[in-house]
């Protein structure tokens, strides 16, 4: 499982090296990707999810660690001196739809299982991590606008339609009607490839800039040892609450060894700091891709 992982991303390494496609069609492939294949995921991912007390207190926990984690950002900010103004935004939060679902499918078969601890996650990163970081040039946060960048992005809207349609039963009924079997396999025909070429985009994007390695490893370092704090108080919190469940626990594993959301350049002029933020999130991937080999052992074990 982990040998595909390095393929995929050495292939996409060299199309870039080797300009089989250019900077054009990485934007193709990341607009056919996040407009219709990570919705289209999401959906069937919340669709098909339970929903119980469990995840109620999967979600409070994931929401307060990150929070917890965005203010110990704050406090760390002089240690990365002069780029720590992005500092709290790169140990909070994690890119759950473009990488998680793809490692944690690898994994398990599946994305509904993922599903579970990537709500509070995506909840976080869409109001209290969004805001915060809105309001890092001086921008103001208002609830309106906050709601405006929730209601335009297109995985957002396929995680509330399949939240809507799961939770209140209807997503079972849904697949198990006449047109269950034709849904089911346009769902999987639309999914089946997104792990390839998530992949594929991130091997493209590597970029490591050799004069940012010191301030770079030292943010890795800092949102390791956070995130390995918070897996392990959630593991604490939870299997304490409800019985021991070795797939939750791989999801768990897994959203607290990605990097940040790749949007940090999207919704903040990161300026000079655009190079510290892009060989960080560039680095910490191919951390998590060394972490997914550990995981994978002890899925295995």
């Amino acid at each position: 499982m982990v040998l595909p992982v390095l393929v995929m991303i050495g292939i996409g390494w060299l199309c870039n090296k080797r300009q089989i496609f250019n900077m054009e069609g990485l934007q193709g492939l990341k607009s056919i990707i996040g407009s219709v294949m990570l919705p289209v995921t999401l959906f069937n991912a919340f669709l098909t999810a339970e929903y119980d007390l469990r995840v109620l207190v999967v979600f409070l926990v994931v929401f307060a660690g990150f929070g917890a984690a965005i203010a110990v950002g704050f406090l760390l900010r002089p240690f990365v001196k002069p780029y720590g103004k992005f500092l709290p935004f790169l140990l909070a939060s994690a890119e759950g739809g473009m990488l998680g679902y793809a490692l944690y499918g690898l994994i398990v078969g599946n994305q509904s299982g993922f599903a579970a601890v990537d709500l509070g996650q995506t909840v976080f990163a869409y109001t209290v991590w969004l805001g915060l970081l809105t309001s890092v040039d001086g921008g103001k946060v208002s609830a309106k606008g906050l709601a405006k960048n929730m209601f335009s992005n297109k995985c957002f809207l396929g995680m509330a339609l399949g939240i809507l349609l799961g939770a209140a039963g209807l997503g079972k009924l849904l697949l198990a009607s006449r047109a269950g079997g034709v849904i089911s396999s346009v769902i999987q025909m639309i999914t089946a490839p997104v792990s390839a070429m998530v992949l594929l985009m991130v091997g493209y994007e590597l970029n490591l800039k050799r004069k940012l390695l010191v301030p770079v490893a030292k943010t890795i370092l800092f949102r390791l040892a956070v995130m390995g704090i918070l897996l392990g108080l959630s593991n604490l919190i939870i299997f304490n609450l409800f019985p021991f469940d070795k797939e939750l626990e791989i999801a768990l594993t897994i959203l607290y060894s990605l990097p940040a959301p790749f949007i940090i350049p999207i919704f903040s002029d990161v300026g000079k700091d655009g190079e510290y933020v892009a060989t960080t999130l560039s680095v910490h991937t191919l951390v998590t891709v060394l972490l997914f080999a550990g995981i994978v052992a002890y899925s295995l074990a």
